[in-house]
């Protein structure tokens, strides 16, 4: 079981739940996000905090295949549940040698969110279209490429 030296005067609760396919079981106080408990929890520091409010997309995981801001999901609703993040997501899988090969990543931050919510419309779509990209990625929020690149490494993966 995983777990931060919290306080004893800190009330904790154990939440169990499947990460990128691995039972996963963590001690966490109330509140805690999914977010939080990936980063300073678990030490998977793939998924990015950036906005803190599910306004910029970087935090985007999978629950139960379904992509949701990490930021806002609370530990409690994650209990028996499936979550999966960038680290789960082969390194081989047509989507991340699309990245690469259209040059899709700069500073990187974004890319995680970015990835995962690719990955959720490659599962659903395995050819979609480019406004299908666009509507899967619009939440998520790029300062660096422009989404040129992007968008031509999720459709270069469809194709794939």
């Amino acid at each position: 079981m995983y777990g931060l030296k919290f306080p004893h005067s800190a009330r904790t609760r154990e939440i169990r739940f499947v990460l990128n396919g691995s039972e996963t079981s963590v001690r966490v106080p109330p509140g805690y996000t999914l977010l939080e408990t990936l980063r300073y929890v678990l030490r998977m520091t793939g998924t990015k905090e950036g906005c803190a409010r599910g306004d910029c997309g970087e935090c985007t995981v999978l629950v139960d295949g379904v992509p949701v801001h990490a930021c806002l999901t609370l530990m409690s609703q994650v209990e028996g549940r499936s979550v999966l993040t960038v680290e789960g997501i082969d390194r081989q899988h047509r989507l991340i040698r699309a990245f690469v090969e259209e040059g899709a990543v700069q500073c990187g931050h974004c890319t995680p969110g970015i990835v995962v919510a690719a990955y959720h419309l490659l599962s659903q779509v395995p050819r979609p279209t480019e406004e299908q990209v666009r509507e899967a990625l619009r939440g998520n929020l790029c300062r660096c490429t422009g989404y040129v690149k992007i968008i031509r490494a999720v459709l270069k993966a469809g194709e794939a």
